[in-house]
């Protein structure tokens, strides 16, 4: 359980972090945050593999290249469909 809370918290910490590199705020708050955390840490996994320290079962390099990534992609979209 713990070990959920703090993958939690640190996928949160991570869109937060993706959010202020480019300067855009993630849709849904905190929520939005973690989801765009545990997407962009799988997005980073695949493209860059485990690159990186490892906390909360995320290696943080690779997940916040994937979670500014996802924001980009996300914003792109936004964007052409306004």
């Amino acid at each position: 359980m713990l070990s959920f809370i703090w993958s939690l918290i640190v996928g949160g910490v991570l869109g937060a972090i993706a959010g202020a590199i480019l300067g855009r705020d993630v849709p849904g708050g905190i929520i939005g945050n973690i989801i765009v955390g545990f997407i962009g840490s799988w997005v980073g996994t695949k493209l860059l593999g485990s690159f990186g320290p490892v906390i909360g079962g995320f290696p943080i390099i690779s997940a916040l290249i994937g979670a500014v990534i996802c924001i980009a992609i996300y914003s792109f979209i936004v964007k052409r469909m306004a």
